[in-house]
C-alpha cells in the first residue's frame, strides 16, 4: 500500500511539472492577431488568434502581440508587461458598453500601445483605463465616442505610475461631452506623472484634467471643447508650446490645482484663462482674440 502511495504522489508530481511546463511553452515572445484568426489557434504567424484577449494569455510577459492585417480586436484587460502594435495596418478596438483596455499590471510592470483605433460606438465606457501598473505608453492611437474619459487614470494610493502619450488624438465625436485625459489618485502617498506630446485633444467636454498628480503637455492642440481645453483642478500642469483654441475657456487652474504657462498660444476662446488656482506663466505666450482674455495670476520674474 505504501508503495503504491508513493508511487501515486510520484506521478501526480510528475504530472502538474508537464502541465507547468506545457503552460509555460505555450507563451511566446512574440503573437500574432489577424481578422480571420482564431483564438484557438497557438497566435503564431501562421495560426494567429482572432482578438487581443486570446492572444494575451499565450503571450510571455515583457512580450508583444503584433497585428497581421485589418480587423477590430476586441477589449482587453492587461495585467502584466506586454506590448499590443498596431503598426502598419488599421488595428481597431469596438468598445460598445465596456471599456477598451484596462491596465491593471504588477508594480514594475510596463504596458505600451501603439497604433490603435479604439471606438466607443458612442456607448463605450474609457478608451484606456490605467488602475495599476509602472508605465503606461500610449502611442499614435485614435480613441474616439466613448461616454466618460479617453484616457483615465485612476491608481492607488502608493507607488510610482507613469503615463506617456504620444501622437495620439483623442475626440468626442458622438457621444456628448466626456473627456479626453483624466487623472486622479486615491491619496495617500501615490507618485503619478504624466507626459503627453504632439497630440489633440478635441470635440471634449475637457481635453486634459488633472485632479491629482503632475502633467506636462507640449507641442499639442486642445480644441472645440465645451468647458474646458486644459484644466488643473487639484494637481500641476506644466503647458509648453501648445495651442489651444475655441474651447470653452482654454487654460483654467481651479482650486488647489497650479498651471505653469510658457510659449502657448491661446485664442478663440470665449475665456482664455481663469485664474481660481495658481497660474503661473513665463510671460511668453500669446493670449489674443478669446471673448474674455483673462490672465495669470502668478508671474515668474526669474529665468534660470
Amino acid at each position: 500500500m505504501n508503495k503504491l502511495r508513493v508511487t501515486l504522489n510520484i506521478l501526480a508530481v510528475f504530472a502538474v511539472c508537464l502541465i507547468c511546463s506545457t503552460m509555460a511553452q505555450a507563451q511566446a515572445t512574440r503573437t500574432w492577431v489577424s481578422g480571420v484568426g482564431d483564438d484557438a489557434n497557438p497566435c503564431s504567424r501562421t495560426a494567429p488568434c482572432k482578438t487581443f484577449a486570446g492572444a494575451i494569455s499565450k503571450t510571455a510577459p515583457c512580450g508583444e502581440i503584433s497585428v497581421l492585417d485589418p480587423g477590430g480586436f476586441g477589449a482587453v484587460t492587461i495585467t502584466k508587461s506586454i506590448t499590443i502594435n498596431g503598426d502598419g495596418t488599421l488595428a481597431g478596438i469596438l468598445f460598445a458598453t465596456v471599456n477598451a483596455v484596462i491596465i491593471n499590471a504588477g508594480v514594475n510592470d510596463v504596458v505600451t500601445l501603439r497604433s490603435i483605433s479604439m471606438n466607443g460606438a458612442g456607448s463605450g465606457l474609457n478608451g484606456v483605463r490605467y488602475l495599476a501598473g509602472k508605465q503606461v505608453n500610449v502611442e499614435n492611437c485614435s480613441i474616439s465616442n466613448f461616454l466618460n474619459n479617453g484616457i483615465d487614470v485612476s491608481v492607488g494610493s502608493s507607488g510610482t505610475f507613469n503615463l506617456t502619450v504620444k501622437k495620439t488624438t483623442i475626440s468626442g465625436n458622438c457621444s456628448g461631452a466626456p473627456i479626453g485625459i483624466r487623472m486622479t489618485t486615491a491619496g495617500g502617498t501615490a507618485t503619478l506623472c504624466a507626459s503627453i506630446d504632439t497630440s489633440y485633444l478635441q470635440g471634449l467636454a475637457s481635453g486634459l484634467d488633472v485632479l491629482a498628480g503632475t502633467a506636462t503637455i507640449t507641442r499639442s492642440v486642445a480644441s472645440n471643447n465645451s468647458s474646458f481645453g486644459i484644466v488643473a483642478e487639484g494637481g500641476v500642469i506644466n503647458a509648453d508650446t501648445n495651442y489651444v483654441t475655441c474651447n470653452g475657456t482654454g487654460f483654467a487652474a481651479l482650486g488647489s490645482g497650479t498651471l505653469r504657462l510658457s510659449n502657448n498660444t491661446i485664442t478663440g476662446n470665449n475665456t482664455g484663462i481663469v485664474a481660481t488656482g495658481t497660474v503661473n506663466t513665463f510671460g511668453d505666450n500669446k493670449n489674443l482674440g478669446n471673448t474674455t482674455p483673462g490672465a495669470p495670476n502668478q508671474p515668474v520674474t526669474t529665468k534660470q
